[in-house]
């Protein structure tokens, strides 16, 4: 276990560094040295970002007729915050070590010891699976003696765990103390008492600081939401449900910001809040984990990388919440969560500014808030389960060695390239036309520097799907060489084909008719 937590820590690394070998993420502010947790994308690293975006917002808003977006400002009036609870609840609990004088989440500690344990479960199942042919995992995980034991040592310490995060600090650290949990950098168990820290970064707004009023850089996307609520509904004659998307920047002040750009200062979330009747908010929350499930499936990463997670604590505006968690290289953690809000949000908005933001229902001929169900997806958080499920190192059938980034083709960067064999003799001015046929559609990139195999090797290492040769035969017969990146199979279709075979391969509709 050790062995395959280091290979995966090894992993974040080497992602981290190819990353910023082939211009997906810079550190921010390099030259000063750089900024913690704060993420510059390259060339690479936006056109990535923007192909995950479209994605997303066309399986919403194209795909779903009473879906629609917008897109709200970062400050909003400081009384949102008041009335969404982040003033007040907003916080992290926090733990100092006193010898090693590092801080950290007091939950990701204990959590971190959960994971631990759930590790020598599945240590206990991969033992007992080599040893029977017809193994059944699920009848062994209920009557094995010591699982069981590790399986009640599980829900112990999420019972307490819930008690702590609910406000009872000092069992907390009672809680990590029991569990024996030292410091990873001193190793000691000297701990200072849990403490809340609220995560909002405040800024002034106004001409003068003397006559300046407080705001706040937004932590989330969803208020702009739900303070548009009837401007949306009225203007767009919308009916019950109905859904409003966004994408956007928000802003946290993580004091253990870390794993590379899992956890950020500044991040972007793709959000939707989807408004229902009350009372049926349950059917719609199962429906949306199904299709946001199915969303993540169609890009063909691994349903093994991928588990449901339903939410220890509720956060103050749910009455369920689950996450879809994704097998990062630190291990399974959120990539997205579904919540069903209840009418919370809106209420709340209602009694802080004295406007009604209510529905009325022709069909009941009553007026009523709308509970709501949301999806929030980390766009960052996305970016990392690409690349890091790309990454992947081989050794080919020649012996020789290649880095691949095996992107899902329709979010990669570059969808072609266009390779002269030489550059010269007018395959260049071939290799033009060609690339002058597909660019309106994808973006592409000529590259005639170097021997065809180096080449080959520099598009493997960005993602690219697929290469397309121009040879002297390309001259005569009008046909060239399409290379696969994943499978290195090579076979020569006609110039007049191209673009309706590179459309089918690499169009993020072939994603979309996954989801109809």
């Amino acid at each position: 276990m050790a062995n395959q937590n280091n290979q995966k820590g090894e992993l974040l690394k080497k992602v981290a560094s190819h990353a910023k070998e082939y211009g997906f993420i810079f550190q921010s502010s390099e030259i000063y040295d750089g900024l913690s947790a704060v993420y510059d994308y390259g060339q690479l690293g936006s056109e990535l970002k923007n192909n995950i975006k479209s994605y997303w917002w066309k399986s919403m808003v194209q795909l779903h007729e009473n879906i629609v977006g917008i897109d709200s400002a970062i400050f909003m009036h400081p009384t949102t915050w008041k009335a969404s609870g982040h003033v007040d609840a907003f916080n992290d609990p926090l733990i100092d070590n006193k010898d090693s004088k590092k801080r950290y989440r007091a939950d990701v500690l204990v959590e971190d010891q959960i994971a631990k344990i759930e590790g020598k479960i599945e240590k206990e199942v991969t033992k007992a699976a080599k040893r029977f042919d017809d193994f059944d995992r699920k009848m062994f995980m209920e009557t094995n003696p010591r699982v069981q034991r590790y399986l009640g040592e599980i829900e112990t310490i999420k019972a307490r765990l819930k008690n702590g995060l609910e406000g009872d600090l000092a069992d907390l650290k009672k809680l990590i103390e029991d569990l024996g949990i030292a410091c990873p950098i001193s190793g000691s168990k000297n701990w200072t008492d849990v403490r809340q820290f609220n995560l909002m970064f405040n800024t002034e707004i106004g001409s003068l600081s003397e006559g300046a009023n407080k705001i706040y850089l937004r932590p989330e996307t969803a208020q702009g939401i739900f303070v548009n609520f009837l401007n949306v509904q009225k203007t767009g004659r919308l009916k019950l449900p109905f859904g409003i998307a966004q994408i956007g920047k928000a802003f946290r002040n993580e004091i253990i910001a870390r794993q590379f750009i899992f956890r950020m200062r500044e991040f972007e979330q793709m959000e939707m809040q989807y408004f229902v009747k009350p009372g049926e908010e349950m059917k719609y929350y199962g429906q949306w984990k199904e299709f946001r499930m199915k969303w993540h499936l169609a890009l063909g990463m691994g349903e093994e990388n991928y588990r449901f997670h339903d939410h220890i604590k509720l956060a103050h505006y749910a009455n369920a919440a689950s996450d879809i968690e994704f097998d990062f290289p630190m291990g399974f953690k959120e990539l997205e969560g579904i919540h069903s809000r209840t009418d919370f949000d809106l209420k709340a908005h209602e009694e802080f500014s004295g406007k009604k933001l209510q529905f009325f229902d022709p069909k009941d001929n009553e007026s009523y808030v709308p509970y709501v169900i949301e999806t929030s997806i980390g766009l960052d958080r996305m970016v990392l389960s690409v690349l890091a499920h790309a990454y992947t190192e081989e050794t080919l059938e020649d012996g020789s060695s290649r880095t691949v980034m095996k992107i899902p083709a329709p979010l990669a960067p570059y969808k072609v390239a266009v390779l002269p064999l030489v550059n010269k003799d007018g395959l260049p001015e071939k290799a033009r036309e060609i690339a002058n046929l597909l660019k309106l559609d994808h973006n592409i990139q000529i590259d005639v520097k170097d021997a065809i195999g180096k080449r080959y090797r520099r598009q493997d290492a960005i993602g690219t799907p697929y290469c397309i040769t121009v040879d002297y035969e390309s001259l005569e017969d009008n046909m060239v060489t399409i290379r696969e990146r994943d499978s290195l199979e090579q076979v020569r279709i006609p110039i007049d084909k191209i673009q309706e075979e590179i459309n089918e391969r690499v169009s993020i509709n072939s994603l979309l008719k996954k989801l109809i």
